[in-house]
């Protein structure tokens, strides 16, 4: 073997320097990285072509992240890679993230005629989710049956992962129930699939199968678990996954400890959420980001800004989300001046662009201070680009909040004209001109919503009681209890209107009689669960309502009253933040 020192033979030579990589490497001179400069020696030692160490390189190279252009070539330069090769490569580019190429190994190991195993499998499924490539993931599918790996647990656990990824959960959900032998892995992909496309009372549901069939949970249970609590607002579930894991000694680390103070916030209780912040021994960016907005969701603005300061002083830099936590706080607080300072320091501190996030929050900021002329023109000068929809959607809130009818006509038509599919818009536009007492064209407004099939997203609540969660839609009758429920939701609303109490009967359709407007806002859906949660609990338990829409006001009223006559606290998280009602006041303070 030549020495790394001493001369080199001809034949060493003659291949070093005829090799495309060595060029590249002389042409890096001194700027060579560590992994770089022992390939060199590899090539001069006349070793360059050894599989062996090649694949090892290869394997730390995907590990260090080396450039694509490098990791390729180097590939290309083993005359026939052998089935150890292929499948050490597929499984280090799925498993460092480097989905396209370990999809690139997958095709060449086919072309080459390599057999494939579980495990590559595995990695190449994992890889078409990464990549959202979902009719190559298909294709692979049909792959693992003609191998014969159709029942393997490992493949099993990455196709429930795949089509959940994809949105398409009812697949998934048929994957997983063909399984034979369900690992906790194909537990946790299924648990997450259900939370991360929005069904969080399946996902809890299939945690007490789960609990039934005596399979163990572990950290990532949880993390999934915690997530989809927060969704559908079920703390009692909540707390006592914050209980197990105490009881048997988890390790609290910053991903479970971020899903279980996001749990806390969502599910409003911000100052127990505080707690487990304060208990973190480590807290990265998303957990400080995380805090910060749980206490702008409750209104607590001047705790967020008292945290971010904190933040700013002694932990990770801010990143764009945190500025949108922290602008967001400022915009349900109040802070005006704070917010303006916090953008400016944002882009001149941070050297942070604007994103449509943070120019929302401004004019959402503004706008709900009442300074809807200053809101106006941030829109307008936003450039160079033309403000996003959800821009413009903020500015109509605002006018619609401050009864500025002109402008909003404006913006809505302008809303129109750039997103003319979207139902928010016509349903906005139509309240502005029922507002404004322009009932033609509300009438006009309706109509073009029917002619093209456009209907307005569907409201739902959701309460949870003795760990189970219920769901309640307008005028919803599905539940076995509904008589006795609207019974005592009309003794309830009755009581309310003898304590004052009026309808605002403009909240819902203008071409109705006043009657059937009182009967449309009666049974709301948070009403609904209302009136449920108070016959299923007893006296002086806080109910806590998740509802999925704005609250509009006429339900915000009643609610205030409803917390007097029934002398309870009701907690209502609805698509903009928390509403704590107690003694017939709202801590956002009709400020929402």
């Amino acid at each position: 073997m030549a020495s790394f020192h001493g001369n080199q033979t001809t034949s060493s030579t003659t291949t070093l320097t005829h090799s495309p990589i060595y060029h590249s490497i002389i042409l890096a001179g001194p700027r060579l990285k560590p992994l770089q400069q022992i390939h060199a020696r590899i090539i001069i030692t006349g070793l360059g072509r050894t599989r062996s160490l090649i694949t090892k390189l290869l394997s730390f190279a995907y590990a260090a992240a080396s450039p694509i252009s490098y990791t390729r070539r180097l590939f290309f330069s083993i005359p026939k890679p052998d089935t150890f090769l292929f499948h050490s490569l597929i499984t280090l580019t799925s498993k460092f993230s480097f989905p396209q190429e370990s999809l690139l190994y997958y095709r060449r190991m086919l072309l080459a005629n390599i057999s494939s195993s579980n495990y590559i499998f595995s990695a190449v499924i994992k890889s078409s989710a990464d990549l959202m490539a979902f009719s190559i993931g298909e294709t692979i599918h049909c792959h693992v049956y003609i191998c014969g790996y159709g029942l393997d647990a490992y493949v099993q656990a990455a196709l429930v992962s795949f089509y959940a990824k994809s949105g398409r959960v009812m697949i998934a959900r048929k994957v997983f129930d063909k399984m034979p032998d369900k690992t906790v892995v194909a537990w946790n992909s299924m648990i997450s699939g259900y939370e991360q496309n929005g069904f969080g009372k399946e996902a809890i549901e299939l945690f007490y199968l789960m609990q039934d069939l005596g399979v163990k949970p572990d950290s990532s249970t949880f993390v999934s678990l915690l997530s989809a609590c927060a969704q559908v607002g079920a703390i009692g579930l909540g707390c006592w996954v914050h209980e197990y894991i105490a009881r048997n000694c988890f390790d609290l680390n910053v991903v479970l400890g971020t899903a279980l103070m996001n749990m806390y916030s969502r599910c409003g209780n911000v100052s127990k959420a505080r707690e487990v912040f304060d208990s973190m021994e480590e807290k990265n960016i998303v957990a400080w980001t995380a805090m910060i907005s749980g206490y702008g969701m409750h209104g607590h603005g001047s705790q967020a800004i008292e945290l971010f300061n904190e933040m700013s002083f002694d932990g990770p830099r801010p990143n764009n989300v945190t500025f949108v936590a922290i602008l967001s706080a400022c915009a349900h607080a109040g802070l005006v001046d704070e917010g303006r300072q916090i953008f400016t320091t944002m882009k001149q501190e941070y050297g942070l662009v604007p994103s449509v996030e943070h120019q929302v929050c401004m004019v959402d900021m503004l706008g709900r201070a009442g300074h809807l002329n200053e809101a106006y023109q941030f829109v307008k000068n936003i450039s160079p680009k033309e403000p996003a929809p959800a821009v413009w959607t903020a500015m109509l809130g605002a006018c619609k909040m401050h009864k500025n009818f002109d402008l909003g006509v404006e913006v809505a038509e302008h809303l129109l004209s750039i997103e003319p599919e979207n139902p928010g818009h016509y349903v906005m536009l139509s309240n502005i001109y029922a507002l404004a007492g322009r009932m033609d064209r509300v009438e006009k407004v309706r109509n073009i919503m029917i002619r093209n099939r456009l209907k307005k997203e569907v409201g739902y609540s959701t309460i949870d009681v003795d760990h189970k969660v219920y769901l309640f839609s307008m005028g919803d009758k599905s539940h076995p209890k509904t008589n006795q429920i609207y019974l005592y939701l009309d003794e309830l609303m009755s009581r309310c209107r003898e304590a004052g109490y009026i309808p605002a009967s403009e909240s819902v359709m203008h071409e109705v009689e006043e009657e059937e407007r009182e009967y449309a806002l009666r049974y709301h859906s948070e009403k609904l669960a209302i009136a449920f949660g108070l016959l299923k609990t007893g006296p002086g338990v806080a109910i806590r309502i998740v509802k999925n829409l704005r609250m509009c006001e006429d339900c915000h009223t009643a609610i205030k009253y409803i917390s007097i006559i029934a002398n309870i606290e009701i907690n209502v998280r609805d698509r903009l933040r928390f509403h704590h009602f107690k003694d017939g006041s709202c801590s956002c303070q009709d400020y929402w």
